[in-house]
């Protein structure tokens, strides 16, 4: 993979550029914040029986994505084997970290479904209800913080009346596009294929029209099925994207806890909330500014200023540098298998997959 792109019908998906941009920025946002609040002597205040909690992060990320392919592999209801799910889990993840939130990783995951033998057509339909099970814990989420929000101070105050204000109009539009989403997949999954094929007919797509089409009702005969789920398995579901986003929000909290201690409520809720602002950052990744909301959402509650650089940094490394390197082993399985079939399928192209289009 190292001079080549991944592409999906010939548009790029993730690119060196992507790749380079979201770990410029994320080491440029590191590098501001440990500037800003590094003091000398900071490591002379750690204490080593708080260090295990760094072990503890790190399995929790990987049960995060254990959960995610245990979320995909029952949507998929057995037809990938728990390996194929989890390379799938890994290059969402990857796909992820490394794109603009405008793409995001469900192309990507869409694509390594149907590498693993999937139809397009129901993986996009799995990646679209994994997505719109999200949005239910999003439901599920924004409540609890605006309660909370009674009694305890969810929303920094240092961000002030702007911040605050983005903060309620990201409740808004998760629940927004939440409904919207819950609507054409389990209402009217026919919106869904109408909209799809009217994309298809624009100049520069029509040529993938026929091919997009067929898939399209796939993903229509797919939706109608999941209509049909009974509610066990709509819980099952349910509960393992969940799981998975408690995970994503525990691990904040477990690196702030690793290095002293903070109020553990008041960490849980601003790691919610944070996590709930990182949708909407339009980096490559979140990069740049995930690393600022941190010190901005937690960094008030570290009682040593030297340590949010600190904190961030662990945390960065267990949830994003641990995932790329995770993601590109996952994703270079499905580079390697295309390059074998293309060799196969006519030798004469070997020497032409230096630069492999998936």
């Amino acid at each position: 993979m190292s001079n080549s792109d991944i592409k999906t019908n010939n548009n790029s998906l993730i690119s060196t550029k992507y790749i380079l941009i979201s770990l410029g920025l994320s080491v440029l946002g590191m590098a501001i914040v440990i500037y800003l609040t590094y003091s000398p002597g900071v490591l002379e205040h750690l204490r080593l029986k708080r260090m295990p909690g760094l072990v503890l992060a790190f399995a929790v990320t990987l049960l995060r994505i254990w959960f995610v392919a245990a979320k995909i592999r029952f949507l998929a209801e057995g037809e990938l084997t728990w390996m194929g799910a989890l390379r799938v889990a890994l290059t969402w993840d990857f796909a992820s970290a490394v794109t603009p939130s405008t793409i995001g990783g469900a192309p990507v995951a869409t694509y390594a479904m149907s590498r693993e033998g999937m139809q397009l057509g129901k993986s996009t339909a799995i990646v679209l209800y994994g997505v719109l099970l999200d949005q239910f814990w999003y439901a599920m989420a924004v409540p609890i913080l605006l309660i909370a929000g009674v009694w305890f101070a969810v929303i920094p105050p240092e961000i002030g009346f702007v911040g605050a204000a983005t903060m309620v109009l990201i409740y808004a539009g998760l629940l927004l596009y939440g409904a919207l989403l819950a609507y054409g997949l389990l209402v009217n999954p026919a919106s869904i294929k109408k909209l799809v094929k009217s994309v298809f007919r624009l100049p520069f797509l029509r040529k993938f029209e026929e091919k997009v089409s067929e898939e399209a009702d796939n993903l229509e005969e797919y939706s109608h099925e999941l209509q049909k789920k009974s509610s066990k398995f709509i819980l099952k579901a349910f509960y393992l994207s969940t799981m998975a986003w408690l995970c994503r929000v525990a691990i904040p909290v477990i690196v702030v806890l690793s290095l002293l201690p903070a109020n553990e409520i008041m960490l849980v809720l601003r790691s919610l909330a944070m996590n709930l602002a990182f949708l909407v950052i339009p980096t490559p990744g979140g990069s740049g500014g995930v690393e600022g909301l941190f010190a901005v959402f937690l960094g008030p509650l570290i009682d040593r200023t030297a340590f949010i650089g600190l904190a961030v940094f662990v945390w960065r490394v267990i949830t994003y540098y641990i995932s790329i390197g995770l993601g590109i082993i996952a994703t270079t399985w499905y580079v390697n298998h295309k390059v074998e079939e293309i060799a196969a399928s006519d030798p004469d192209k070997k020497e032409e997959t230096s630069r492999v289009e998936i």
